[in-house]
């Protein structure tokens, strides 16, 4: 899989939104490999999606197409400035339940100082997720050799994300987070998507 990472700011979300929605009905019905998209808007304007691809050659060839470049000009005036954009070759997914069902997804953004590592000690998690934590759906995280991630947790609901960070974990799974911090090269940012968009073809 090949995820390409989009963030920037805006002051239009619905119209954005909007726009995002009618790409998958319009030029996304003639994207091969097009998986699904994932994004939001911030409180604060800060606008995110996940774009996911079978493959990167798939990403390339929707790119190159002129409908997809005519829909992508209309999209651009949307952003207050330009948004930045990471292309990511490591994925990782992971499903409990419906992501697509999700109520509200949080987005975290970092940079690792071992990028392979990180994956090694996400795999070797021995946590049993549905049972600690029955309110996180799935989650897909992503990264560049550059060492750059970016983590989508799916939640049934914010309440229920709220009162799920309030839980213990096992000391297994501190152990992980623990390492997985001492991997991440300054504070991760998080961006809490209230009004998920959540496209699949």
């Amino acid at each position: 899989m090949f995820v390409q990472v989009i963030k920037g700011r805006t002051s239009d979300p619905s119209g954005m939104r909007a726009h995002v929605e009618a790409w998958s009905s319009t030029v996304g019905s003639g994207a091969d490999g097009w998986l699904g998209t994932t994004g939001g808007v911030t409180d604060d304007g800060t606008s995110i999606a996940l774009a996911r691809f079978e493959s990167e050659e798939a990403a390339r060839r929707n790119s190159d197409r002129p409908e997809q470049g005519e829909w992508w000009s209309q999209m651009a005036s949307l952003y207050d400035g330009e948004p930045e954009f990471w292309d990511c070759t490591l994925v990782d997914a992971d499903q409990y339940g419906d992501p697509d069902a999700a109520g509200f997804v949080q987005v975290m953004q970092g940079k690792a100082t071992d990028i392979e590592r990180a994956r090694d000690v996400m795999a070797s998690d021995p946590t049993d997720w549905p049972s600690f934590r029955p309110d996180i759906l799935g989650t897909l995280w992503v990264g560049t050799t550059g060492g750059d991630w970016t983590m989508a947790i799916y939640f049934t609901s914010e309440s229920a994300a709220r009162e799920g960070e309030q839980k213990e974990p096992p000391a297994e799974t501190a152990a992980v987070m623990g390492e997985l911090n001492a991997l991440t090269a300054g504070e991760p940012t998080f961006l809490d998507l209230r009004d998920p968009w959540l496209i699949s073809p």
